[in-house]
């Protein structure tokens, strides 16, 4: 068991988030204390710099208030722990996993710490199966997978909020695998008013009783931001390798993670690097998003549903181009097509889920479903294309097939695309099948003349609007 050591008179000076002590017993980065001031209120904080004469201490809540002649320091002895057991679901915690619900704290069957490794490869496996998300676009042309780690690419003003609490509440494995699906929802430097509405929706929904909710708002220090994902994914891991449940996390929005990042990097004085966030940003992001799979021989699976916005509209941008590095794709949101009324606007071109092959077709969703993504993508790509030529040669100038992919372009987006409800899997799967029968069957070159005859009743005529 750790032991406390207390201290009185250590404190030397507060900067900000961080509080200077001298070293007056044997302590190790990484450990966990608490400081309490004069009002009594108990602080918790970390270690993130020692030297011989000095301890570095980064607090995870307002230094307000808090004196240096009358702060008494009190060191665990241990790393930032997490208390882990039984109800766990249906529970809303802060950023540091601590009852925001106004309920007791969690029965601790267990306690992890917060920093732990990821995955070892060696006990990895490859992820497979299909989590149904609601979202026809995901759905259906870049599915999410048991395992995988694929983030959503936002930007500022852009539904995803409301994008990632209606996953959140509708997401499911088919079948009776269900039963042992859960939710693990994090915000990371969410306004108060958006905090309020991701509980509320989930609580209407029903949704909070399978769900686990981490809620830290934009008003707490920001060092507090850097560990909300950390304690969220050790929850997760708890109810996915210990109860055997296949967890869901969704973490939103990972910007603020990373600008918190560079805040306190920066407070501590380190170099900056690309666009002044620090040169280890990158393994940083590593240490979360790998903390994704699943262990052969556990029962359970953590799949990952992180979502970034990003600054200025800039793909390239350090934050989404270091966590695409680390990812297995990227769902890409898109602002023309929200100024167009889509709902969600997910862009499908520069979409990709790079697991999608271990997650569909016979056994897992539909034997036709890979054939249905490839030709709806090529068809919606050669649209694209020919949206292009007709900004310069006009609609009339078009030949009468390529009118047909101008017409099937519009109504992919706003009947496929476009949802003003979540869809079953079965529903976005018909509906796809649909799209395709507005053209003929000779367009059709990535499906079967049995597909065809499966599910499509196509055009036979070549001509559009002469």
């Amino acid at each position: 068991m750790p032991i406390e050591v207390l201290c009185r008179d250590a404190v030397t000076g507060v900067e900000g988030p961080l509080v200077f002590l001298d070293r007056v017993v044997q302590a190790g980065v990484g450990e966990a204390l608490e400081i309490e001031g004069a009002d009594g209120a108990r602080r918790l904080g970390r270690i993130v710099a020692i030297d011989e004469e000095k301890i570095v201490v980064e607090l995870l809540e307002s230094t307000a208030g808090l004196g240096i002649t009358d702060a008494v320091v009190r060191f665990r002895g241990e790393p930032v722990m997490m208390a882990l057991g039984p109800g766990l679901l249906g529970r809303v915690f802060d950023g540091v996993g601590r009852p925001r619900d106004g309920g007791t704290p969690v029965p601790a069957l267990v306690r992890r710490r917060v920093d732990t490794g990821t995955i070892n490869p060696a006990t990895r496996g490859l992820p497979q199966d299909f989590i149904e998300t609601g979202v026809s676009s995901i759905d259906i042309l870049n599915s999410l997978v048991r395992g995988q780690k694929l983030p959503i690419f936002s930007a500022g003003g852009l539904p995803h909020d409301r994008l990632a609490a209606a996953i959140a509440q509708n997401a499911r494995l088919r079948g009776d695998r269900d039963e042992g699906f859960a939710v693990v929802f994090a915000g990371i430097g969410v306004s108060h008013d958006a905090a309020e509405s991701f509980r509320a929706a989930m609580e209407q929904s029903g949704a909070l009783e399978h769900t686990a909710m981490f809620l830290n708002l934009a008003s707490e220090p920001s060092a507090q931001r850097l560990l909300t994902p950390r304690f969220a994914l050790t929850a997760a891991e708890y109810l996915a390798f210990d109860e055997g449940r296949h967890v869901l996390v969704v973490l939103t929005d990972m910007t603020n993670y990373c600008e918190a990042l560079r805040e306190v990097s920066a407070s501590r004085g380190e170099i900056p690097s690309r666009k002044g966030y620090p040169g280890y940003m990158y393994s940083d992001l590593a240490t979360i998003f790998e903390r994704a799979g699943w262990i052969r021989g556990r029962p359970g699976t953590l799949t990952q549903l992180p979502i970034l916005t990003m600054p200025s509209d800039d793909i390239s941008h350090p934050i989404p181009d270091l966590t695409g590095y680390i990812t297995e794709g990227q769902i890409v949101l898109d602002r023309k097509l929200e100024h167009q009324g889509v709902y969600p606007p997910v862009n499908v071109l520069p979409s990709l889920s790079r697991l999608i092959d271990q997650g569909i077709g016979a056994g897992f969703t539909h034997e036709d479903h890979p054939a249905l993504a490839q030709q709806l993508f090529a068809t919606y790509a050669r649209a694209a294309r020919v949206r292009v030529l007709s900004s310069v040669v006009g609609r009339e100038g078009l030949t009468p097939t390529d009118r047909l992919y101008l017409d099937f372009g519009d109504r992919f987006e706003n009947d496929f695309v476009n949802q003003d409800a979540m869809r079953s899997f079965e529903e976005s799967f018909d509906l796809g099948w649909d799209m395709l029968a507005m053209l003929p069957a000779v367009e059709l070159s990535r499906l079967s003349d049995a597909q065809i005859a499966r599910h499509v009743t196509p055009r036979t005529d070549e001509g559009g609007d002469g």
